[in-house]
């Protein structure tokens, strides 16, 4: 087996094997505050085309983008009971404005204590709910549609660069309706905006489903969310999103004047997706050389390496690189030559690593006669051989933007397989379950791999449904989702032998 980029790979450690896919591909590194990371341009890159595509999507569905402040005062969380709960524990919070210096060192000045602290913004519902309550008036201010995109703070004590960090980046909705079913239908329209872009610009497949009751955002009457297998068979939540009711609205007096002269409460939803997504995309896509990115999110489509040998006819070539960017970037394709004075095998397993779909090594042979040799990201080795392909740079060009496109359907096709084929039926009992999945201990360093299993369910309800969990969370396991697609629904509930109301799957998950 040829040597692999990456010093570790998938089956050795899955954990240390992502790790080195971040590190290797030049993508974030931990930061001198505990479990928050510093974002490199490679990876600002993939988050910034993540921005670009779902931001337009949420402009095309009537929302428009505002930004409210990082700070919340004590006052507003403790407005709603379910939701302070849901988050005390990770909330990072101010007490003083101001430091002094005593004996040399700088201690809180006592005399600068907040009258009432402020909390770092954890997620923003209640203080876009209190400009609710200012901006919405009568029906004819509904439905109100907003979006952020913004930093949160949520303090995990266990952390990993994208998966889960005290502080991490994401866009958040917020929207006022004058009905249930208006609000209900912004969740659900919400959600298929989230899928269709997970899996047309991520190639990342996921299940689209309802939360069970105790997986509901704290203070939500329902919360959906979008699943996707990742490589070693554990899910991850990639979005979500979620109808309030009006729980928010009677806390914070979001009201409004209907049609009939009456004063009556929003219904309200919000949604948000994070930079968690690349995370998805590195668990989805890369593979034991390092990152393979969907072309739609790559900074740089196609990068072109020059083989530069320190000699006179290095100018030619540059030319000869320079003109065929041009030329590609006339197709609307983000491209690079890299010219940087650094051995032409170093450059190609940088861009490698860094999972540039398309990666053209251009030599003096190829320059002469008209040629572009590369490689595909996607499709790199054929057995122990690096795969490269000779095209005339002419018939290269044109094709391109094909070329591009068929990597982005290969990766999904990729994807979608590994996710179709291990979503496994036929458990009926806690023990096959329990069997199934294996001990919870064994799976902390990346055991073997165990896709998702779907059961029937008949929705527990209260301390039914808390005794569910609780026998789960015994072997790390959770209630994914109960997909909406549900068909042919029959037989028991495998942990109440109640008759089935719907399917849900369970998984270990990140």
């Amino acid at each position: 087996m040829s040597k692999r980029a990456l010093a570790i790979t998938r089956d050795q450690s899955f954990p240390e094997w992502y790790q080195a896919v971040v590190r290797d591909g030049d993508m974030a590194e931990t930061s001198p505050v505990r479990g928050c990371m510093i974002i490199k341009p490679w990876g600002w890159g993939i988050w910034e085309r993540i921005q670009a595509e779902l931001d337009q999507r949420i402009k095309d569905t009537g929302h428009e983008n505002c930004y409210f402040p990082l700070f919340i005062p004590m006052s507003f969380i403790a407005k709603e009971a379910e939701h302070v709960e849901g988050f005390a524990k990770e909330m990072a919070v101010v007490t003083h404005h101001r430091l002094k210096n005593d004996g040399g060192k700088l201690v809180l000045d006592p005399e600068a204590k907040l009258e009432e602290p402020l909390i770092v913004r954890p997620t923003s519902e209640t203080i876009i709910g209190d400009a609710f309550q200012r901006w919405i008036k009568s029906y004819r201010d509904l439905p109100l549609l907003i979006n952020q995109w913004a930093n949160v703070v949520r303090w995990e004590m266990r952390t990993r660069l994208f998966l889960r960090t005290a502080e991490f980046l994401w866009q958040e909705g917020h929207t006022a309706h004058a009905d249930r079913d208006d609000a209900m239908a912004e969740t659900l329209k919400m959600l298929e905006v989230y899928r269709e872009f997970s899996e047309n610009i991520l190639a990342m497949p996921v299940i689209a489903g309802e939360k069970p009751a105790n997986e509901r955002f704290p203070g939500a009457d329902n919360t959906y969310s979008i699943e996707a297998m990742m490589q070693d068979g554990k899910a991850l939540q990639a979005g979500t999103s979620h109808y309030l009711g009006t729980h928010f609205a009677e806390a914070q007096n979001i009201q409004f004047q209907n049609a009939q002269g009456q004063l009556t409460h929003c219904h309200t939803t919000s949604w948000g997706v994070s930079t968690r997504l690349i995370g998805g995309v590195i668990m989805t896509h890369a593979d034991d050389d390092g990152l393979r990115l969907p072309p739609k999110i790559a900074p740089r489509e196609i990068v072109i390496v020059p083989m530069l040998r320190e000699k006179p006819e290095d100018a030619a070539l540059i030319e000869y690189c320079t003109a065929l960017e041009k030329d590609l970037k006339a197709q609307g394709i983000r491209v690079l030559v890299d010219a940087k004075p650094t051995k032409s095998a170093e450059k190609r397993w940088n861009w490698v690593r860094r999972g540039a779909p398309v990666i053209i090594e251009i030599g003096g042979r190829d320059a002469s006669g008209g040629n572009v040799t590369f490689m595909r990201r996607d499709a790199l080795r054929d057995g122990d051989k690096i795969a490269s392909h000779t095209k005339a740079r002419d018939a290269f060009v044109s094709e391109a933007r094909g070329l591009l496109d068929d990597i982005q359907k290969r990766l999904y096709a990729e994807a979608k397989a590994r996710l179709d084929q291990n979503i496994i039926s036929g458990i009926s009992s806690f023990d096959d379950l329990a069997a199934y999945f294996g001990p919870a201990e064994a799976d902390d360093e990346g055991g073997a791999f165990k896709g998702w299993v779907k059961v029937a369910w008949s929705r527990p309800e209260d301390a039914a449904l808390e005794t569910v969990a609780e026998r789960l969370k015994s072997l790390k396991l959770t209630i994914r989702n109960a997909p909406l697609s549900q068909e042919g629904v029959s037989g028991k509930c495998l942990f109440t032998g109640a008759p089935a109301k719907q399917y849900v799957l369970i998984a270990r998950a990140y």
